[in-house]
């Protein structure tokens, strides 16, 4: 029996003990190389599991040998943190038995899972001062500890145990709004907007909007603070009272958060630039002037953040079932959205070729 890392115990176990209750991934892919790498070269690396026999990590090891037959494996047994990440893992497997977690119950889950992950690799990462890999009397070097996660993945592979993907930027975003919601030491206006769109998010609104709303608040309320304080110049207090109330206009007007999140985040910078030069920056056109419906130009790096945040986007949705399931308004406006975004290409994509010769030239 090999020496097992540290945090472990390795014994043998009944294949058929082993519970591994709901999995995330469903499809195994192709095990038929697993099962003849185990059936000729043995497990290589044992499964992990908690103390009383949930399964932690190996689901296709587990899967292979019972294709094998065996009827009993090796395993690693987690110990310290593995019983409280074991607790957390068979409550999300009994959610998912039952009926799918609710995003708020899987940001509570994820959140709990990240700090568990992370306070664990980082004593790993300690221990590994200590220890250096070494060679077994095969002249094999000895496999690293399942479950190896640094610090810094803790958060992706958090994520990807609550909802089988990486989505542990929107299970960061909600947490951050229900802690916003629930903290006394922000403005009234903040955390009454974190609430309400923790609502919103319930019954059935988007994150990435709600998120772009309270960021836009908060910009807000940092913009009255500087207006309200008597200890900012007169210059400053004059120029923040002056950007709050164009943000207010866009609220006003129902602006698109993503619109909202722009205008308040650069009205703020804008106040601190006075702050720091004393000198006000030129005068903008009132926002509460401009049409409903007319655009305002974003930067470019708000066009970049948009279309990071829709990588992907059509692996997680089928077409098949969203094709019958929108309204004909739904479709409609889905309709035009693609059309102007091949026209926008289009036009982009020539005036980067043109950009790219006139390079070429000079």
């Amino acid at each position: 029996m090999s020496t097992p890392p540290a945090g472990h115990i390795e014994l043998e176990r009944a294949v058929d003990s082993i519970g591994v209750g709901h999995r995330h991934r469903q499809d195994y892919g192709d095990l038929a190389p697993l099962v003849e790498s185990i059936r000729r070269n043995g497990l290589l690396q044992p499964i992990t599991i908690t103390l009383d026999g949930h399964l932690i990590c190996g689901a296709r090891r587990l899967a292979a040998i019972r294709q094998l037959g065996w009827k009993t494996v090796n395993v690693w047994v987690r110990s310290g943190v593995s019983d409280r990440l074991g607790q957390l893992l068979a409550e999300q497997d009994d959610n998912l038995l039952h009926k799918p977690l609710t995003q708020f119950e899987a940001a509570a889950l994820y959140r709990e899972l990240k700090t568990l992950l992370a306070e664990d690799a980082a004593r790993r990462q300690e221990a590994s001062r200590f220890h250096t890999a070494s060679a077994g009397e095969d002249g094999n070097v000895k496999l690293t500890a399942p479950w190896d996660t640094t610090p810094g993945e803790a958060a992706v592979q958090a994520a990807l145990m609550v909802s089988g993907r990486d989505s542990h930027t929107t299970l960061e975003r909600i947490g951050r709004l229900e802690d916003l919601a629930a903290d006394p030491s922000q403005p009234e206006a903040v955390r009454q907007r974190a609430a309400a769109e923790v609502e919103r998010i319930k019954a059935g609104g988007k994150v990435y909007p709600a998120h772009l709303r309270v960021n836009a608040e908060l910009s807000l309320a940092e913009l009255d603070q500087l207006a309200s304080d008597p200890a900012q110049p007169d210059e400053v207090r004059e120029q923040a009272r002056t950007e709050a109330a164009q943000i207010r206009a866009a609220v006003a007007r129902e602006a698109r958060a993503v619109e909202l999140e722009q205008l308040a985040k650069d009205a703020l910078a804008r106040v601190k630039a006075v702050k720091a030069t004393g000198r006000k920056p030129p005068k903008l056109p009132a926002l509460s002037a401009v049409e409903p419906g007319e655009a305002v130009p974003f930067p470019l790096t708000m066009f970049v953040a948009t279309w990071d945040d829709m990588a992907d986007w059509w692996l997680h949705h089928d077409p098949e079932h969203v094709g019958p399931a929108l309204s004909e308004e739904q479709w409609s406006r889905f309709e035009e959205t693609i059309a102007a975004t091949v026209a926008f290409a289009d036009t982009a994509r020539t005036a980067r070729a043109e950009a790219e010769r006139a390079e070429h030239i000079a």
